[in-house]
């Protein structure tokens, strides 16, 4: 899951999250309250349409039984959801009424009363009405002189008098906040004169109805494109770490030596492929042919230069032929026939195709190479008269490197000892082995290293004839190959150089602290 977050997969995955969620919320959000608007806007209309339906009712007759009858046969009537607030009785004739008698004192009003005459069905003239006997809560109103009084009311009311009166007043339909949600209050004229109120009930839940499951609906859908566009970039995001993945394995199969690998360019495996990496594998392919080239060519030259070699071995051997008897001459033979064997082994090993190298063995015994190195330079040591001494040798010492290249470089050591010191000067071969480490030092009682780090430096050996400078670095680039290193210094002992060869003997130790070399050998001794 780490690798997994610090991959390009999962940053075409943030990306498509990331983009699909800012334009599902661009358009999900304004969707939601305008359906959230709408549910409100559909509760009011049909409380306006539940108003409306007592309309025709009303302009017939103001009866309250027919009235109740009528609210009960709507859904919100039923419900108890609806109120009708009528107008006073008698609203529209108070004070309007003619005289029906001669000249207007002591006559009749019909709807009103004559100044000093007798109401509707009441006294004569001179008497009055007695009190107590109006029952139109308008009449009574009238007679106190105060206007127009509330009509009587069907079904629960839940709007306040002052704004039942305002919309009957104005004459326009409006709303209410009321406890538990809103009152719609529609006034309906029952005549020119006198005007009804319809009150109905709206609840809180029906403005809100539908809206949480339009909501869900709604965050279901964005989720559901965020999955679909989390999938497609995964998709994509599979296609281009696969063609980046085959791209880096081949690299690494080429560095580990297979020079055949090649990155599809063509068919199954690089459809879908950017076309960017689609180039980076023509590129790939075309360095991996060029290196091939180039190794071959390099075989070609080694070949050709160790051929050239043959002659003036072949006259080497024959003079070391004729040198006759002696350990000096049996050395030189020994020489010349071991450079045989390995010019024929290069030419060998040039000539051969990369697939037809045969299996090598990693790994040898370091005790064992370096005494028979040492052994094979003692007897140019003995013809120069030089000291020398070999100590920690004795033991078997497994090292993982092969046993050519280890011989090699001992070698190079020792013949800087030979070519750097004047005839005479002494030199030892010290090997030390750790947990994990096998240290060789190679010392002499020369002048030393001028500068230690130039000498280290690649082809920059100044030897005189026969020197590349190539010695050291090779035995450097060996102590590498196992995870050591090499040092130069000088020795304790010798007074001259002192190089310090360290081969890693097991990957997984540590490395071990520089220590003395050992002590106690007492004086040069020759051999």
């Amino acid at each position: 899951m780490r690798r997994l977050r610090h991959s390009l997969r999962w940053a075409l995955i943030k990306a498509a999250v990331a983009g699909t969620t800012m334009v599902a919320l661009a358009f999900l959000i304004p969707l939601g309250l305008m359906v959230q608007q709408t549910a409100r806007d559909r509760a009011f209309t049909a409380a306006e349409r539940q108003a409306a339906a007592l309309g025709p009712a009303l302009a017939i007759t103001t009866d309250q039984d027919a009235i109740a009858r009528a609210v009960a046969s709507t859904d919100a009537g039923t419900q108890g959801r609806m109120a009708v607030h009528l107008p006073p009785a008698g609203a529209a004739g108070a004070g309007a009424g003619t005289l029906s008698g001669p000249g207007g004192a002591g006559g009749v009003a019909s709807g009103g009363t004559a100044q000093g005459g007798t109401a509707q069905g009441g006294a004569a003239q001179g008497g009055t009405a007695p009190a107590g006997k109006v029952s139109d809560p308008a009449v009574a109103g009238a007679a106190a002189g105060s206007g127009p009084a509330a009509g009587a009311t069907i079904g629960e009311v839940r709007a306040l008098a002052a704004d039942v009166a305002s919309a009957g007043g104005q004459g326009r339909s409006f709303t209410v906040e009321v406890p538990g949600g809103y009152a719609l209050l529609q006034p309906v004229a029952v005549d020119t004169a006198r005007t009804a109120v319809v009150e109905v009930f709206v609840a809180d839940g029906d403005l809100t109805r539908g809206v949480a499951t339009a909501w869900q609906v709604l965050s279901g859908v964005a989720l559901g494109l965020v999955a679909v566009s989390v999938l497609v970039a995964d998709r994509m995001g599979a296609r281009i770490v696969g063609s980046a993945r085959r791209l880096a394995a081949a690299a690494r199969s080429l560095g580990a030596g297979d020079l055949a690998v090649r990155v599809p360019v063509d068919g199954k495996q690089a459809a879908g492929s950017p076309e960017e990496l689609r180039e980076a594998a023509h590129a790939f392919n075309a360095m991996a042919d060029r290196v091939v080239q180039l190794l071959a060519a390099e075989r070609e030259l080694a070949a050709d230069l160790s051929h050239r070699l043959r002659t003036p071995l072949t006259v080497l051997r024959l003079n070391a032929a004729s040198l006759g008897e002696g350990d000096a001459a049996d050395a030189t033979r020994h020489a010349v026939a071991q450079l045989e064997r390995e010019v024929d082994q290069i030419i060998r090993s040039a000539r051969r195709a990369p697939e037809d190298a045969p299996a090598v063995t990693v790994g040898c015994d370091a005790a064992e190479v370096i005494r028979e190195r040492v052994g094979f330079w003692s007897a140019l040591a003995e013809d120069e008269g030089r000291r020398w001494q070999l100590a920690g040798a004795d033991r078997e010492t497994p090292v993982p490197v092969q046993r050519g290249d280890l011989a090699a470089a001992v070698d190079a050591l020792l013949g800087n000892v030979f070519r750097h010191t004047g005839v005479g000067t002494a030199f030892s071969v010290d090997v030390l082995a750790t947990g994990s480490s096998v240290i060789v030092l190679v010392g002499d009682a020369g002048p030393g290293f001028t500068d230690p780090e130039a000498a280290m430096v690649r082809g920059e050996g100044h030897g005189g004839e026969g020197s590349t400078g190539l010695g050291l670095d090779i035995v450097r680039k060996l102590a590498e190959a196992t995870g050591g290193d090499l040092a130069l210094g000088r020795s304790a002992v010798l007074g001259g150089a002192e190089i310090r060869l360290r081969l890693r003997s097991r990957p997984d130790g540590t490395v071990p602290p520089r220590t003395g070399r050992r002590r106690g050998r007492g004086s040069l001794f020759a051999r």
